[in-house]
């Protein structure tokens, strides 16, 4: 039977949808993820070109389209419709649209609120319990996400995220047609494990055939769920897909702040050990810098231990 794991841990909220013992989808909530979907929220219009409002909160946002007459400076409620997306050098603005008149302000519903909105079993996972999530191949499933690189039955897929789109490309072996009907399947499994939304392009072997083109797009539509559209298979075997963009799928999350990732990975393990907590542990100094700049985490980690883990840069000169 499916369920939901869910660990609040320091820094992050972690679920993982396990089904026979594997994981379907992989989410991560971080902390500081900006405005989620559905808050509603003050806002002041600065740019009436662009829509960028300033919440209240200090987050910008774009909000299209703006109430009629608006101008510049002017207030406004907003309902967040896409939260920000990571991106190198500056991330992109979360999406708003003009609240319902009679709407007051609220957050929108985090991690814990959306998987058990969803009607399937929720079972909240503790450090001190068996590790149910590394078990289902948490570990696994981050590094596909990290390195792109995921394996099917009888070949690969390398998966790169850019500000346009995520692509897909298939390797493999053997003949055409087989290989890339279960390139299509392993594609639509990790879009959902993944939680990738937006535009997707996905670079199949070049099938010679309409018949056999048609054969891959069906093996898209009966292993995707919907809603999503998709073009055909191109004589040069790329295919499209759109799927409504929410938020940051895992991919751009780990790329965005690959060392938050990291030291919330360690701060997991550290917090999962038996007692007594270690007194010395050892970062990078990528990691060190970044946890220096979240003192938070140090304290909750402390918090949950009972014990007072010191925390050192590496000497990258040994």
């Amino acid at each position: 039977m499916a369920e939901w794991l869910y660990e609040a841990g320091i820094g992050e909220a972690r679920a993982a949808l396990v089904d026979h013992g594997a994981i379907v989808k992989l989410r991560i909530e971080p902390e500081d993820t900006g405005p989620r979907v559905d808050t509603i929220a003050p806002a002041r219009l600065i740019d009436r070109t662009t829509g960028k409002v300033a919440l209240a909160s200090g987050e910008e946002a774009l909000c299209t389209p703006l109430p009629r007459g608006i101008t510049e400076g002017a207030g406004l409620m907003v309902r967040i419709v896409r939260e920000p997306i990571p991106e190198p050098g500056r991330a992109k603005l979360a999406k708003a649209v003009p609240a319902d008149g009679d709407a007051t302000a609220a957050p929108g519903p985090n991690l814990l609120a959306r998987i058990t909105a969803s009607g399937i079993p929720v079972r909240r996972c503790q450090a001190h319990e068996p590790d149910r999530l590394e078990a289902a191949g948490w570990s696994e499933t981050l590094e596909e996400a990290r390195t792109g690189e995921i394996a099917f039955s009888g070949g690969a897929l390398r998966m790169w995220v850019t500000p346009a789109m995520t692509l897909f490309d298939v390797d493999g072996s053997g003949p055409l047609e087989p290989l890339a009907i279960a390139a299509a399947e392993a594609v639509a499994h990790a879009i959902v494990r993944h939680d990738i939304a937006g535009s997707i392009g996905i670079d199949f072997p070049t099938l010679s055939g309409k018949a056999a083109r048609n054969a891959v797009a069906e093996a898209i539509d009966a292993t995707l769920p919907q809603p999503f559209e998709r073009t055909a298979v191109n004589g040069f075997g790329f295919l499209q897909i759109i799927r409504r963009r929410m938020r940051p799928s895992l991919p751009e999350l780990l790329a965005g702040d690959p060392a938050g990732a990291a030291v919330r990975a360690e701060l997991r393990m550290l917090e999962r050990l038996p007692p007594p907590a270690p007194a010395t542990h050892i970062l990078a100094r990528p990691l060190f810098d970044r946890l220096m700049r979240a003192p938070g985490w140090v304290a909750e980690l402390h918090r949950r231990s009972g014990g007072r883990t010191q925390f050192l840069e590496q000497d990258d000169r040994r």
